[in-house]
């Protein structure tokens, strides 16, 4: 006899034999039969970027633990098993194997990728599905789904169709977190923002038709490269030093527009010179303020961060940090740049490419979520839905009772099928 205990072959042996007798089919009569009350649990389905680890077999302990007991309890019990393509985590692993080789994803084109990202989720899901009946997990294996499998993506549009003919889908133009390296939307949840040392420009933008050619507010920003991109000048409306430009005009350097000057309680007096920029297709707070002075839209980039069209020409096409040093240079040039100051500000990054992100206008998918989160508080309160334990009620309703709508990226990815009038 082995002195220590060797659990592969034992564990292997044992795994064959429960998956040969069917022991945990939700349709065998194993379990209790067909007359028992069903009971259900979902795998979260593990992504297929890599192998589980120890969070992975702690949950799937607790899970296995309630199933085994409520086969015992003679139900009819369905563990679902699956796994996940975790969109744009799967791609970055497959782009690093190819990086591997010295190819890109754009460099084989999408049809030759989508094949690379097929072929990795066949050897990762493949670890994944072994690693979990090593683990002795009583899952129902003959369900076995993968969340990109033709029955599911037609569920999903399913679900997405239903929803918009109830009026819990619609569509609106909003800035979003956009990634210029993943070219991809991304949550606030994927943004990194840490304190970074910058530079705070402070420009000057001569004032119209005062008669004195020397009248300039003097704004201050963290970003001069996207002045192009400017629709206002907003100062406080009880700043004294500012009131008096209030509905007038100024010139907007490096170009032959003219934008006004308005008056909005956002604005910060003590920060900068207490006079800002408003960029309202570039900037969150800007955007708020866009909105509330029915500011036009004007966006000043592409995909992938380089300036488009809506620019003059000299600075088209160049890459937005490029674009500072030019955007300086020339305003230093033609005496428009007041100042430079260290300044250290938050800096948002994507979490998965390390790249600062750009606020980006884009039509986007949102589900009205205050209807949905009604129904969901009322499912707890009444004792449908019951919490384990059960102060983490406490949280939901936070949580639920604050929400906002939800924003569904309208990136289409490597599997899924939208229906046709969704662009």
């Amino acid at each position: 006899m082995e002195t220590r205990y060797q659990p592969r072959e034992i564990d292997k042996r044992a795994c064959e034999l429960w998956e040969k007798l069917n022991l945990f089919s939700a349709d065998s009569p194993n379990d209790g039969g067909n007359d028992g009350d069903p009971y259900c649990i979902i795998l979260p389905p593990p992504n297929v970027t890599g192998t589980l680890h120890m969070g992975h077999a702690f949950q799937t302990t607790i899970m296995d633990c309630l199933c085994r007991y409520r086969r015992l309890r003679k139900n009819r019990v369905l563990w679902q098993p699956g796994t996940d393509h975790a969109g744009i985590a799967t791609q970055i692993v497959v782009a690093k194997q190819l990086e591997k080789e010295n190819l890109t994803p754009a460099g084989i084109g999408r049809e030759a990728f989508i094949e690379k990202v097929w072929e990795w989720k066949k050897q990762s899901g493949g670890t994944i599905t072994t690693q979990l009946r090593r683990l002795g997990a009583s899952l129902s294996w003959e369900r076995e789904r993968f969340t990109m499998d033709d029955d599911l993506s037609v569920a999903v549009r399913e679900a997405f169709i239903r929803l918009y003919n109830d009026g819990l889908i619609y569509r609106g133009k909003r800035l979003i977190n956009w990634d210029p390296v993943m070219k991809t939307a991304v949550s606030d949840l994927e943004v990194v923002a840490e304190e970074e040392q910058g530079h705070l420009w402070e420009l000057r933008y001569p004032v119209d038709d005062t008669g004195n050619s020397d009248d300039c507010l003097v704004v201050a920003t963290t970003r001069p490269e996207t002045l192009f991109g400017d629709t206002a000048v907003a100062v406080h409306p009880e700043d004294e030093r500012y009131r008096a430009f209030i509905g007038k005009t100024v010139a907007l350097p490096l170009t032959e527009r003219h934008i006004p000057v308005i008056a909005d309680e956002h604005v910060d007096m003590e920060f900068g010179t207490g006079c800002v920029k408003v960029t309202p297709a570039h900037d969150f707070n800007d955007y708020q303020i866009g909105q509330r002075h029915d500011l036009p839209l004007l966006e000043i980039f592409n995909d992938d961060a380089t300036l488009n069209e809506n620019v003059p020409k000299p600075y088209r096409g160049l890459d937005r940090y490029d674009a500072r040093k030019q955007v300086v240079a020339d305003l230093r040039e033609r005496e428009l740049l007041e100042n430079i100051k260290d300044h250290k500000h938050t800096v948002p990054r994507g979490e998965r490419s390390g790249q600062v992100v750009e606020p980006r206008l884009s039509d986007q998918w949102f589900i009205h979520a205050e209807p949905l989160a009604k129904e969901a508080i009322k499912a707890v309160k009444d004792g449908r839905v019951e919490f384990i334990p059960e102060n983490w009620k406490t949280t939901y309703f936070e949580w639920l009772e604050n929400i906002q709508d939800w924003c569904i990226s309208r990136q289409i990815w490597w599997g899924h099928q939208i229906p046709a009038w969704y662009d």
